[in-house]
């Protein structure tokens, strides 16, 4: 069979993961915290049609090696943690992260990390996110009290409220900070985990150790641009329409083979 055909459909394949990976980036691009994906190709291995030579010293010079590429091949889908805007909607439980850092959320057992700063007082005064994680790391909480009146929070991560009177600032939200953010895996629900790539996390206050400061009354927009993602869906539609062409070429050819014997 032609190797052409094999390469076209290692091609399709590939541009099929990048338009999977485009298309989810343009369905979270009103997702708080979120950040784009890219898929990066690389080709794939390459047969030896004959080697190289170096220069003979008798009057010939060196000769290049002939190759022949048997396609391409997922390389890495990148995530892509460049911050995203931020807006202000004036709400005292919303956070975004101005620099670097993760905020901590726990279901009690395991620890998670996320960018989307939308959180919420359960009953028991605990802040929380969306799906009932509390913040910080397993085993803790930010406990307010729940008649505690002017809660704000400033961009150290302190927590200020009256309580009975008494201004109480005991409190203060860590963030963490990773050594290679991008090693971080998506768990869904806009929260990441830790691997092995990524580094332990170094916990502790914003604005400390290279860790960014907190933007009270704000939330972090998702990075995707929607004109960049636009543009790459039609490369993606185009090198797809490509390698289907290669392998109509390739079946085109193979009809003509066959047809020599009647």
């Amino acid at each position: 069979m032609l190797r052409s055909m094999y390469s076209g459909i290692s091609g399709m394949k590939n541009f099929q993961t990048k338009l999977d990976v485009i298309g989810n980036n343009i369905a979270n691009v009103n997702t708080y915290g979120f950040k784009k994906g890219r898929a990066v190709f690389k080709d794939l291995v390459s047969q030896q049609i004959a080697g190289a030579n170096g220069p003979t010293g008798g009057g010939r010079g060196g000769v290049n090696p002939k190759q022949v590429g048997l396609g391409a091949q997922l390389s890495a889908i990148d995530t892509i943690h460049t911050e995203g805007s931020t807006q202000t909607t004036g709400r005292t439980l919303d956070l975004a992260i101005s620099g670097d850092g993760f905020f901590q959320v726990n279901d009690g057992v395991n620890t998670y990390y996320t960018r989307a700063g939308n959180f919420y007082m359960d009953e028991n005064g605990d802040l929380i996110n969306s799906d009932g994680f509390y913040m910080g790391e397993a085993g803790q909480t930010f406990n307010i009290p729940t008649t505690a009146t002017s809660l704000s929070i400033g961009t150290d991560g302190t927590i200020s409220y009256m309580d009975g009177g008494t201004l109480d600032t005991s409190q203060q939200i860590e963030i963490a900070k990773f050594p290679n953010p991008e090693g971080l895996r998506k768990v869904g629900s806009n929260l990441y985990g830790v691997t092995d790539n990524s580094g332990a996390p170094e916990t502790g206050l914003p604005g400390a150790d290279g860790r960014g400061t907190i933007a009270p009354g704000s939330l972090e927009m998702s990075n995707v641009d929607l004109s960049e993602e636009f543009t790459e869906m039609i490369v993606a539609q185009r090198g797809f329409q490509a390698n289907t062409r290669i392998i109509t070429t390739s079946d085109e050819i193979l009809q003509e083979l066959m047809s020599m014997k009647r």
